[in-house]
């Protein structure tokens, strides 16, 4: 599944809130009703597919399904790269956030972009204004709830910067800064997220039982959050990507095999979209030895091809380097895990990052009274 970067993407979104809270300037592209005050809740790692296969446990939110749209993440579908596209209204080639990990250029080291590096400045990593920079300057009140650790890290000032953060760390703290923050100002917009299915289902797989309770549990959530805010206000719902599980057996481990080790200098992304750095001169060496080992279940392109095809957007020289020598992008239920250099990820049953339709589709809900 193609990223539909400015007719139907996760960075179109905000953009889109903006012209329907009437910000000059700003093009309402996914045709969102007008107001003047929005809620914008991000559910982390519920993809399209999976609420439409469990809109039983989900009612409130089954019953904005039929006048929904599903739209797409961006590439890869991983919540870093997800967050920052949303926040800054642009594909990861512009804002340079290509992974859940990838190589600093400038010094050879790894960033996380989840935890960051204090070497690492978000500003200049991610440097145009955010969609929530624009937003204040239009005289919209603007509100980032979500847990109160994230308020100083690397990711929210790269992605979220201009946005008033307001720190939640449960479901009644969420709620009661929803309630508040929305109703602030002539004009708002209060951007909620909640990580639990995510969470879960990494853990313990997006099929599993413990996965559907936390289903439930969000979609009461989402209904309070409704029922906490004005009736002239909208509530719109979205996902930074969905999720499919991998079985043991189908973890392929870079770790425990040297040909897929040789002429590698760093190992970046995640278990269903990796970035290879090589050493200079070897990159067709390891785009040969991942492609024979691979076969038909990636897709294992070299930089200039992964660009070429659109995966990031319009990629700017300063980005370029930070993605891959060699991409993996895997099909079908299979993980290229890395069990030495990261085995907490290798042994996540529920992964995304590719281009599936399970980890790509994202829900666009908007209940608007």
């Amino acid at each position: 599944m193609e990223p539909a970067y400015g007719a139907g993407s996760l960075a179109d979104v905000m953009p889109s809130v903006l012209g329907a809270l009437g910000v000059p300037g700003e093009l309402n592209a996914l045709g969102l009703p007008a107001a003047k005050r929005y809620a914008v809740l991000m559910l982390d790692g519920l993809g399209a597919r999976l609420l439409q296969r469990n809109a039983a446990d989900a009612p409130y939110l089954a019953s904005l399904l039929p006048v929904a749209r599903t739209i797409t993440a961006g590439v890869p579908s991983t919540t870093a790269v997800s967050l920052t596209s949303l926040g800054t209204g642009l594909p990861p080639g512009a804002h340079g956030v290509v992974g859940y990990s990838s190589v600093v250029p400038e010094t050879g080291r790894l960033l996380n972009a989840l935890s960051w590096d204090p070497a690492v400045d978000p500003r200049r990593w991610q440097p145009y204004p955010t969609v929530f920079d624009r937003a204040v300057a239009a005289g919209v009140a603007v509100r980032n709830v979500s847990k109160a650790r994230f308020d100083n890290s690397g990711l929210t000032a790269a992605a979220f910067r201009g946005s008033a953060h307001r720190g939640a760390d449960t479901v009644q703290e969420r709620l009661d800064a929803t309630r508040f923050a929305i109703r602030e100002g002539d004009s708002a917009l209060v951007y909620v997220y909640d990580s639990q299915i995510d969470f879960t289902g990494h853990g313990y797989g997006c099929e599993s039982p413990q996965w559907r309770d936390e289903l439930r549990a969000a979609d009461r959530f989402t209904e309070q959050v409704r029922a906490a805010m004005p009736r002239d206000a909208v509530l719109l719902v979205t996902a930074d990507h969905g999720m499919l599980d991998v079985a043991p057996e189908q973890r392929v481990d870079i770790d425990a095999e040297p040909a897929l080790s040789a002429g590698l200098t760093l190992v970046a992304g995640e278990s269903r979209f990796r970035h290879l750095y090589c050493v200079p001169g070897a990159e067709a060496d390891v785009l040969a030895a991942y492609q024979a080992r691979l076969g038909a279940s990636a897709l294992v392109l070299t930089r200039d091809e992964a660009v070429a095809r659109g995966w990031f957007g319009p990629v700017e020289e300063r980005v370029a380097p930070r993605i891959g020598d060699v991409v993996v992008a895997t099909v079908g239920p299979v993980g290229l895990v890395a069990s030495r250099r990261f085995p907490t990820e290798a042994g996540l049953i529920g992964v995304h990052g590719s281009l599936s339709a399970d980890e790509m589709a994202i829900p666009l809900l908007v209940d608007p009274a």
